[in-house]
């Protein structure tokens, strides 16, 4: 199963990274184990290959997966409890994990994590079908120099529906920021 979530990982001189990630459960490890699978490169696998910790946050805020891929990466943190990073401060839940392995992969390696430390912060009262727009419509910029434009624009055109029928002004900020990236992208590319 991939959860869509909030990833942190620093550097070594503590400097926190924040970028939106599917984690992998890693069954049947699931509930001790989970795998992280940044492409290459990024800063997240830098990171974690290099402090060898991370904190995986849900949260039901999709300003910040829209945030983190249209430069908006500066979200409340607090020290996390048993790794020596951070957590998202309004974090739903949160999961600390340390690197136990790496499979080599050219474009995505497998980076396979012992959970240290979860922790419930907030109730999670479930995604009205805005946020899951926002989350689809990040994923989609995540990867728009690797999907074809068309179907770019279709998924979009499909997911417009839910957002206009269920946002709040959270979606709608979210998604704004996210449309804003697609057209510079787009005019960059009609450019070219």
């Amino acid at each position: 199963m991939i959860l869509e979530t909030i990833v942190i990982t620093w550097d070594l001189q503590g400097i926190p990274h924040i970028a939106p990630m599917g984690i992998h459960t890693a069954a049947p490890d699931a509930g001790r184990s989970l795998v992280i699978l940044p492409f290459r490169p990024s800063r997240t696998l830098d990171n974690l290959l290099s402090a060898g910790q991370a904190v995986v946050n849900a949260t039901d805020d999709v300003r910040i997966f829209a945030g983190c891929l249209t430069g908006r990466r500066d979200w409340p943190l607090v020290p996390s409890q048993r790794v020596s990073g951070y957590r998202l401060r309004d974090a739903l839940a949160t999961t600390e994990v340390e690197l136990e392995r790496t499979e080599e992969d050219p474009v995505r390696p497998r980076l396979h994590c012992r959970i240290v430390h979860s922790a419930s912060h907030a109730p999670f009262r479930g995604f009205n079908r805005a946020q899951h727009a926002v989350i689809e419509a990040a994923i989609l910029v995540s990867r728009l120099e690797r999907l074809p434009w068309e179907k770019i624009q279709a998924e979009l055109s499909y997911l417009q529906s839910g957002l206009d029928k269920t946002a709040g002004p959270r979606e709608r900020q979210a998604w704004d920021w996210l449309m804003e990236k697609i057209a510079q992208f787009e005019s960059k590319r009609e450019i070219s």
